[in-house]
């Protein structure tokens, strides 16, 4: 490796070694389970809103994103940020002081037991159904976060991917299992601040590279649809020399496909990470703090991960950047941009390495609440609460932390391939999720009528159907009116099974809607 690629990797050690400490500082606050995964319900306005943010990007912001909008124009990339921007607003909006304020009240710290406890589900089927749900959905995801952090020190350093990826998640594991959901969001706060540095740094840096935003848009405003919402352009990249010519097809970009990436803000309303960022803060009169930070920064962050996409391709045009072969390959974008940057000089490799550190921030912030999501799932809501295992404090512990170990190697194996798309997996977990427990979640908290059948059926149908549509509809119709984002499909099932099987089946107890109205009552003029 030359002196600058040594100097990015001594910036990345500090910044992972940083994420470490915060860990072991916080490991003694951790006495009970309810500690270990809500942080003792008390963290701060702004803590909440950076974190859940932060574990909600992913490095689907400084790798999928991007990539996307390079190789497919504005259309996709914006209405997808879009999207996420208004589901974002919402969920804050709607859904975080009424969740917290239920899950209070009832005594539930994970999201399978907010729904058992809220339907009055004794039997406990909703947990079961739950927590599988999201070991299935969020071991991939967290799978994709792995092999995120594997492409980047491949990429850049060489490593070997298998090894690069292990390392990584190694660091993950450590101080996910020494301090738990507050350690999680401790060092998700740095994170995004982190996240944010890197994003400012490579627009401004490859802004200049291309000598201003004029040149930028001049050089795709050749391409017929790059810049138009309502048009699609796949980029085809050949090199010529040391000029990328691209070729490509532009295509209308109507009313069904806006639908389908807008779809994206639904699956805010089921995620289980963001969700539980809701549920942990200390005073929930402060959420409004939280979601006005929240609202801001996603749409700030998102902005600038997609004008990253669009100087992109002018540094591709121009040769700065390789001649990517398609999305995925592109991926490795913003880790070219660093490794460029390195070389004119230390100041610029250690800048580098900080655009690096944000790479890893992205995929360490979701990496992390997804692993404590998981563990509480297998750990609490299987072990503990399904099969009635009785443990002491320490015990229930030591399974939580093992059930993060166990889960992380399952995501190591998923993410052995270093061919895998980041972007393509996140969308099937999100649609997973958003699907499964947005209609349940929403219902939970709005709809007195709903009952615990509804809430299973609906639950089961909505999960389902986001297989079916992945694998069976869009597959064999591809290219038709049926080929399309399979959350909205889902979603719209899950809630209509919900409403159905509810009206069909018993009315919920006394004992649950007095409660449900206690808990609107106090939610009043938010």
């Amino acid at each position: 490796m030359h002196t600058s690629d040594w100097i990015m990797l001594a910036t990345i050690v500090l910044y992972m070694g940083m994420m470490l400490a915060i860990g072991v500082a916080v490991s003694k606050k951790n006495k009970t389970a309810g500690d270990f995964f809500l942080g003792g319900r008390k963290l701060g306005p702004l803590v909440t809103a950076m974190s859940a943010e932060a574990s909600d990007m992913s490095g689907w912001l400084l790798m999928g994103l991007p990539a996307v909008a390079m190789m497919g124009g504005l259309a996709e990339a914006s209405w997808t940020a879009i999207g996420l921007a208004i589901g974002t607003y919402l969920n804050w909006l709607f859904v975080a002081k009424r969740l917290r304020v239920y899950s209070h009240r009832i005594d539930a710290f994970t999201i399978p037991d907010f729904f058992s406890r809220r339907f009055g589900d004794k039997n406990r089927v909703l947990t079961i159904v739950s927590a599988l749900f999201i070991v299935i959905f969020f071991i991939p995801y967290t799978a994709s976060g792995f092999a995120a952090c594997g492409k980047l020190f491949s990429s850049l350093f060489g490593i070997d991917y298998m090894l690069a990826m292990v390392v990584s998640a190694a660091v993950i594991v450590i101080y996910c299992t020494l301090g738990g959901f507050l350690a999680a969001s401790t060092t998700d706060f740095v994170q995004s601040i982190v996240m944010t540095i890197a994003l400012f740094v490579v627009v401004g840096f490859t802004e200049g590279l291309v000598h201003g935003f004029d040149a930028v848009f001049a050089n795709v405003a050749e391409l017929d649809g790059f810049l138009d919402l309502f048009k699609g352009h796949t980029v085809v990249p050949e090199q010529v020399g040391d000029v990328v010519v691209s070729a490509g097809s532009a295509g209308s970009y109507g009313a069904l496909p806006v639908a389908s990436t807008l779809a994206w803000g639904l699956g805010y309303f089921g995620m289980p990470h963001i969700l539980l960022r809701f549920m942990a803060i200390e005073d929930e009169n402060k959420l409004k703090t939280s979601r006005r930070v929240a609202s801001v920064w996603v749409v700030i962050s998102m902005g600038v991960a997609v004008l990253i996409g669009v100087v992109g391709y002018s540094l591709m045009k121009n040769g700065i950047l390789p001649a990517y072969a398609n999305a995925s390959a592109s991926e490795t974008i913003i880790v070219d941009i660093a490794r460029f940057l390195s070389t004119y000089g230390f100041v610029p490799a250690i800048t580098g390495g900080i655009i690096l550190a944000g790479i890893l921030a992205s995929t360490m912030s979701t990496a992390d609440s997804q692993l404590l999501a998981a563990a509480s799932s297998v750990s609490q809501n299987i072990i503990a609460e399904t099969f009635r295992v009785k443990m002491s404090a320490k015990t229930n512990m030591i399974i939580a932390r093992l059930s993060v170990v166990v889960i992380s190697i399952v995501a190591i194996f998923l993410a052995s391939n270093p061919n895998s798309s980041v972007f393509r997996i996140v969308s099937f977990a999100w649609a997973g999720f958003g699907a499964a427990f947005g209609p349940v979640i929403l219902c939970a908290l709005f709809w007195k009528r709903a009952n615990k059948y509804g809430a299973i059926a609906g639950m089961l149908a909505g999960g389902i159907t986001v297989f079916i549509w992945k694998f069976l509809i869009r597959t064999n119709f591809a290219g038709t009116v049926l080929d399309f984002y399979e959350l909205l499909p889902a979603f719209i099932v899950g809630l209509i099974v919900i409403i159905v099987v509810s009206l069909l089946t018993p009315a919920p107890s006394l004992e649950i809607t007095n409660q449900y109205d206690e808990v609107k009552e106090n939610c009043k003029g938010f």
